[in-house]
């Protein structure tokens, strides 16, 4: 069995590409030859590393910006060459050329079609792109979502829903860090830590968050991770608002630090608003921690399937800094409810949300395919 994830970018920095490269990893390390082709981003540079002896990752030049999206033509020519010696080419959605480099590949076995989240925002490119969708979710033998509730609540895939099925995504657990975990706690001493980290970006909701902060008791601490372009108008909203000795915005996180943050907090928030919030990966790393969460119920998106309410954690809806300001201190006040949620978080982890989880699904689902 040869299997090709097909799709975004590296260096990896978004959750599709992560995913992308957690399959590879997974199968390959358990003796499946699974390799991914991508494009390059941040000058990396193009060529074939090879990962393991069942495992290659194929990077080609991303050349064009074109309607929000970044075009790589030599994926094209790439996936030409090579398609043939696949059994299951992977393609994974939203990805505008890596549908165009299948379409024109020629290729003629299995498609498995991974729906991570439909095109909301970028109108124009939508427009262009619609034909092409089209005819990649006829082409697909298999579409994948990550949750029941993004699937079922597509509209692009109403009609499909007959070759329709979902893998939840998953993640390692993470490296304890303790000595970085007691500096974090150690710089907000004596306060609950309500930890956040994303883009700093419209459909994240932090506005909210923010606005939140000036609702709840000084002993809270919100610390949010991550850049972007709402920065400078969040930190002017939380002066205007007279919390800023409430809210510390991090800026970006490194890799190396993000288990630290994880571990030193004592809930983690995702105040997102919109459904391009499809998933949350962040949500599972908090949950490897134990750590409860607070989530919104943003209407098709998968997030609250992934954080079950009273559960795992606590869901307000969305646009609504009332709501998350009386969950956080709820939370942060009733003891018995906290250590409830946070053994559950952690169950829930372990029950849907492992690499080695989504790693067999993955290998189930290509072996029946293939079958």
């Amino acid at each position: 069995m040869k299997i090709l994830q097909v799709g975004k970018f590296y260096p990896i920095r978004g959750g599709v590409e992560k995913v992308m490269y957690d399959l590879m990893l997974g199968l390959s390390e358990e003796r499946v030859h699974c390799d991914m082709l991508c494009a390059s981003t941040e000058n990396f540079p193009a060529g074939v590393v090879k990962l393991n002896e069942f495992a290659n990752l194929i990077i080609v030049d991303t050349k064009i910006k074109l309607a929000a999206t970044m075009l790589a033509p030599a994926m094209i020519s790439r996936l030409r060459k090579i398609a043939t010696a696949y059994d299951v080419v992977h393609v994974h959605h939203p990805d505008p050329m890596a549908a165009l480099a299948l379409f024109l590949s020629g290729y003629k076995g299995k498609v498995v079609l991974h729906w991570h989240s439909d095109i909301l925002k970028q109108k124009r490119l939508m427009k262009l792109y619609a034909p092409l969708q089209s005819w990649l979710i006829r082409r697909a033998d298999l579409i994948l979502g990550t949750t029941p509730v993004y699937v079922r609540e597509s509209p692009f895939l109403e009609k499909v829903q007959s070759k329709c099925d979902y893998v939840p995504i998953g993640v390692d657990d993470f490296y304890r860090q303790d000595e970085k975990a007691s500096t974090i706690r150690e710089r907000y001493h004596g306060k609950k830590i309500v930890f956040a980290l994303g883009r700093l970006v419209e459909y994240k909701g932090y506005e909210y968050l923010v606005k939140a902060a000036a609702l709840l008791d000084n002993e809270i601490q919100i610390v949010i991770g991550g850049t972007g372009p709402l920065m400078e108008s969040l930190k002017v909203l939380s002066e205007h608002l007279g919390v800023t000795d409430r809210i510390d915005f991090l800026g970006f996180v490194a890799d190396e630090d993000v288990a630290a943050y994880y571990q030193a907090c004592d809930c983690f928030c995702l105040s997102s608003i919109l459904k391009t919030e499809a998933f949350a990966i962040v949500q599972l790393e908090a949950m490897a921690f134990g750590k409860p969460i607070i989530s919104t119920a943003i209407p098709g998106s998968g997030v609250s399937w992934v954080n079950q309410h009273l559960q795992s954690g606590l869901i307000v809806p969305v646009e609504d800094e009332v709501s998350l300001a009386r969950a956080v201190t709820k939370l942060m006040t009733d003891e018995v409810l906290y250590e409830q949620l946070a053994k559950g978080s952690r169950m829930r982890y372990e029950q849907f949300f492992r690499r080695e989880k989504m790693v067999e699904n993955a290998k189930e689902i290509y072996s029946k395919l293939l079958s």
